[in-house]
Formats: C-alpha cells, sequence, structure tokens
C-alpha cells in the first residue's frame, strides 16, 4: 500500500487461469528459488521495477480442483521504478476501500478472498 492508501493491481490475461479478473502481481517460483527471490523476478518482469524492501504478509494454499496453488504473498514497503504492466497487462492504482467494499467493480481470483480479508482489516 503506498502512502494515500492505494495498492497496485493488474488484470489477468483472458487466456489465463482465471483470466480477466483482477489480482495483486506475481507468479510463480522457478526451481531451486525462494518466495523472495521469485518476488524480486517477478515484479521487475511484470512492473518493470525493482523491489528493496518487502515484507511476508501471508501464505495461502489453495486447491482450484484443476490446480493447487500456493500464494507467498509480501508487503513491498519500498521500490524503485514506476509500476507498469511491463508484459501489456493492464495495472492501476486503486485505493485500498475500491478492492475492500461490498459491490467492488475489482474481481479476484477466489484464492486471492483471504488476502483482501486481511486487507479489510487494515482499512
Amino acid at each position: 500500500m503506498d502512502a494515500r492508501g492505494r495498492v497496485y493491481i493488474t488484470r489477468r490475461g483472458v487466456h489465463q487461469h482465471q483470466g480477466g479478473l483482477w489480482e495483486f502481481p506475481g507468479g510463480k517460483l522457478e526451481v531451486g528459488e525462494t518466495a523472495r527471490l521469485a518476488l524480486d523476478r517477478e515484479l521487475f518482469e511484470e512492473l518493470a521495477i525493482r523491489v528493496i524492501d518487502a515484507q511476508p504478509y501471508i501464505q495461502i494454499d489453495h486447491d482450484y480442483g484443476d490446480v493447487q496453488i500456493v500464494l507467498h504473498v509480501y508487503t513491498v514497503s519500498d521500490y524503485s521504478g514506476t509500476p507498469c504492466g511491463a508484459e501489456g497487462q493492464e495495472g492501476r492504482w486503486v485505493p485500498l476501500q475500491s478492492l475492500t467494499a461490498i459491490g467492488s467493480n475489482y474481481a479476484f481470483p477466489v484464492a486471492n478472498q483471504p488476502i483482501l480479508d486481511k486487507l479489510t482489516v487494515m482499512d
């Protein structure tokens, strides 16, 4: 979350699993990679930023039936660069209240609900 109470989200490509939904940027761990190294690599690839400081926030295990995932979620407190959709995906800063409000215009994958619930406590 930035100083203005906003978070940066991106929209998944329509041909991806859970396509068209909004998400918190990040991605898959590569073989031998720690969650923190994956965060650094993925945010550079997806948003063109370099993470300077980040803290673990929540870990989520979710089974979609066709795919099982583990989300290692971090809060990034310091970075260099300006976030943008470096892979052509839509991205935007949105007020936290926009994500956590009933009837929000931002639909997220089910696995992201625990993140949204925890953010609601911060709101």
